[in-house]
C-alpha cells in the first residue's frame, strides 16, 4: 500500500560535501558536516527483505541509495520475514548493510528475535548483538563513529550529523515483547527481559534530549522499529505506554522539530498523531515518519535543512523496477 498524502513530492538533490567514498572509512560520531549550506539527505528503509523474491529489489534498493549519496541509511528493523531464524540469515544481511556506500545503522526488529520460534529468543538476540553491534562502527563501505549506550544494550546509539541529533532506540513490534493477555498471543514474551531493555530505552531517550540541549541542535531523530499504535490509549498499548509517555514530555521540553522512525505496519507515511494528553492538542513539533514495507521496497528521503523552520522534508522515492505488476 502506497500512502502518498502529506508528503512533500520533490525532485532527488545530490549534495555537495555528502558524497561517499573508500573502503571503512570514519566519519566520527559528532559530525558537523553536510552540505556548504547544512543541507544533507539521508536515506529512510525498513520491513525487507521478507521473502526470496525481495532479495533482488533489496538489491536494487541499495543500487539506488548508493547512486544518490546520501549522508547515511536508517534500517529500523525487520530485516526478515517469519521464517528461518539460522545463523546464515543474519551473517547475509551483515554483507547486504556493508555494500552500502554510505554509512547504515541499524535497529532490531521483532521478526529478527522476539518471533522465533525454532530458537529461543534471548538467545536469538545474543547472535544479533554479537553480529552487527559489536563495536562503535556502523555498517556500510563508509562507516559512522556512534556513540552506544552500553555493552548490555549496544543496539541503542546516537550520533550527530549536521546540526541534528540522532538516536536508535530497541522497540519491537509484538507488544514489545511484553506479555499481555488481553492479546491474541496472550502470554507471549518475556516481562523480564521487557523490563530491563524498557528502563534503559528510557534512559537513553532522556540522555539523548540531553545531548541535543547540550549541543544546540535544531532537531531530534528517534530511530525504533515498533509502531507504538498511537491511536489507542495507554491501557491498549502496555508495551509501549511508558516510553510514549518520556516521549511526549521530552518533545513538549524540547520546543524544536522531533521525528520518529519506525517501520512494523508497511503503511508508508507522515503525519502528527501526537496529542498532548494535558490539553488534548497536538503537538505540532512532532512528527512521524514510517518506512515503506514488504513487499513495498522503496525508500523514503528525509532532507534536512537547519536554515528552515521545519528543518525536515520526507519524499517517498518510488524504485519503478520494484513496483508490484
Amino acid at each position: 500500500m502506497l500512502l502518498v498524502a502529506g508528503i512533500v513530492l520533490l525532485a532527488g538533490v545530490l549534495l555537495a560535501g555528502v558524497a561517499v567514498s573508500g573502503l571503512l572509512e570514519t566519519r566520527t560520531g559528532d559530525d558537523r558536516r553536510g552540505g556548504p549550506d547544512g543541507r544533507f539527505d539521508l536515506a529512510l528503509i525498513g520491513d525487507a527483505r521478507y521473502r526470496p523474491d525481495e532479495y533482488p529489489k533489496f538489491l536494487r534498493l541499495r543500487d539506488v541509495i548508493n547512486a544518490e549519496q546520501v549522508a547515511f541509511t536508517v534500517h529500523v528493523g525487520d530485516i526478515k520475514g517469519g521464517g528461518s531464524c539460522a545463523d546464515r540469515v543474519y551473517t547475509e544481511t551483515l554483507d547486504l548493510f556493508d555494500g552500502f556506500a554510505s554509512p547504515l545503522i541499524y535497529t532490531p526488529g521483532d521478526n529478527e528475535w522476539t518471533d522465533c520460534g525454532d530458537r529461543r529468543p534471548r538467545e536469538r538476540l545474543g547472535f544479533l548483538r554479537r553480529v552487527f553491534f559489536a563495536d562503535d562502527q556502523s555498517r556500510g563501505r563508509q562507516r559512522l563513529r556512534l556513540e552506544r549506550q552500553s555493552p548490555d544494550y549496544p543496539e541503542n546509539a546516537r550520533w550527530r550529523f549536521g546540526e541534528v541529533t540522532f538516536a536508535t532506540l530497541h522497540v519491537v513490534g509484538s507488544n514489545n515483547n511484553l506479555p499481555d493477555p488481553s492479546r491474541p498471543e496472550g502470554t507471549l514474551g518475556d516481562a523480564d527481559e521487557y523490563a530491563a531493555r524498557n528502563a534503559a530505552n528510557l534512559e537513553w531517550l532522556a540522555r539523548t534530549f540531553e545531548a541535543a540541549r547540550a549541543d544546540a541542535s535544531v532537531a531530534v531523530v528517534i530511530a525504533m522499529q515498533a509502531d507504538p499504535a498511537f491511536e489507542r490509549p495507554p491501557a491498549q498499548r502496555p508495551g509501549y505506554a511508558d516510553l510514549l509517555a518520556a516521549l511526549g514530555r521530552q518533545t513538549k521540553a524540547f520546543a524544536k522539530p522531533v521525528v520518529l522512525v519506525h517501520g512494523d505496519s508497511h503503511v508508508s507515511r507522515v503525519d502528527q498523531p501526537f496529542e498532548d494528553p494535558a490539553t488534548g492538542r497536538t503537538l505540532e513539533n512532532f512528527t512521524r515518519v514510517e518506512t515503506f514495507g514488504s513487499p513495498d521496497v522503496h525508500w523514503v528521503r528525509a532532507t534536512v535543512d537547519p536554515r528552515d523552520p521545519k528543518v525536515f522534508t520526507f519524499t517517498q522515492e518510488l524504485i519503478e523496477a520494484n513496483r508490484a505488476p
